[in-house]
């Protein structure tokens, strides 16, 4: 299949994806998509198996043959350099024990185009800077990792991740120990790339602010799966988060949720 003719595939397909972790059911028969330059966000409880599906499309965890798919090619039959020219992953804040600069750590995101051992080139280093200036970085370059707040660290990360090249994003929590004020400049610098993301969320408000579509994980399951307008009702919160809330629509459609009391 030529370059052209994959991208006409759904960006990520997930068919029927089963997981146990012993004997305890964590995914069952999970399927989803995600077309290509849509945001796309997973919700549901603690527990669901949101995190463990992410694992299994950047494969931290294998997943068995013939359920991830990338633009239409079962992601098993491609190596882990191939996969990784494809999507790039932000977690939670990424701990480094190491001393590196903004920069060092931007240029990490080009090691699936490099041989082994093979030095950062001149084209690198252009790509890696290119980065931070879309993150708003780049005045930091030489700047020790160590000593970025959250924020900023993110907005390095999203950096490494452009400079990957890859057309995939896949976001875990990424604004989840994030105060508010970041939490909303990540969700926009990442809205503003033009990338294909699938997203765990908790913050149910983010995730109608900024995605095309939702799944809802609960019980291991896809329950329900459509514009956040659909999604997000008073019903859904009370049935799925166990949360009394009121939904309101802002002037653009958008839900925003305002919550009143846990639900016993």
């Amino acid at each position: 299949m030529d370059g052209e003719r994959k991208r006409t595939e759904a960006a990520i397909r997930i068919d029927g994806l089963s997981y146990r972790a012993g004997t305890k059911e964590i995914l069952d028969r999970v399927s989803l998509e995600v077309q290509k330059g849509r945001i796309v966000g997973l919700i549901g409880p603690n527990g669901s198996g949101k995190t463990t599906l992410l694992k299994h499309i950047y494969r931290a965890l294998p997943p068995e043959k013939k359920t991830v798919y990338l633009y239409g090619r079962e992601i098993e039959t491609m190596s882990y350099r191939d996969s990784a020219r494809e999507l790039t992953v932000l977690r939670q804040e990424n701990q480094s024990d190491f001393s590196y600069t903004i920069l060092e750590m931007v240029l990490m995101g080009r090691s699936p185009h490099r041989k082994f051992f093979e030095e950062d080139t001149a084209d690198d280093k252009r790509l890696a800077r290119l980065a931070l200036e879309r993150v708003g970085m780049a005045h930091a370059e030489n700047r020790k990792f160590t000593n970025l707040s959250g924020g900023e660290k993110q907005r390095v990360l999203i950096a490494r991740s452009l400079a990957q090249e890859a057309e995939i994003l896949l976001l875990d929590e990424p604004t989840n120990h994030l105060d508010v004020h970041y939490q909303w400049l990540l969700m926009e610098i990442i809205q503003g790339l033009g990338k294909t993301v699938l997203s765990v969320f908790h913050e149910l408000n983010l995730a109608c602010a900024f995605c095309d579509d939702l799944y809802v994980l609960n019980d291991h399951k896809i329950v329900a799966q459509g514009a956040p307008a659909e999604i997000c009702t008073k019903e859904m919160l009370a049935d799925i988060f166990r949360i009394d809330a009121d939904v309101f629509r802002d002037e653009n459609g958008i839900p925003r949720i305002l919550y009143k009391r846990a639900l016993k």
